[in-house]
């Protein structure tokens, strides 16, 4: 456990340490910069998740608009899900 895990004093609270990431994704109508937010929780959230990644932008927005996340395990799970969302799916401003 580290330091900053300490600071949670009820798990109710969902005390969770934030990671950035970027990412590009090319599109013929030009390059997208999305940035996701990984949710490291000290304990697991209401939902069971140890480590949620969510997307600053949606995408798909002209059929069904999605905001692309993921869950899992280790920051990487999450990370890859929410990645591959971003990429399964196009921007459409």
């Amino acid at each position: 456990m580290t330091d900053w895990q300490f600071a949670q004093t009820d798990p109710s609270e969902e005390f969770a340490k934030l990671h950035l990431f970027a990412m590009q994704k090319r599109q013929p109508t030009g390059d997208v910069e999305f940035i996701i937010t990984v949710f490291e929780y000290v304990s697991r959230n209401q939902l069971k998740m140890k480590f949620f990644a969510r997307a600053d932008k949606q995408v798909n927005q002209k059929t069904a608009p999605l905001t692309p996340f993921g869950w899992g395990e280790t920051m990487l799970a999450a990370l890859r899900e929410c990645k591959k969302l971003i990429q399964d799916y196009p921007y459409e401003p």
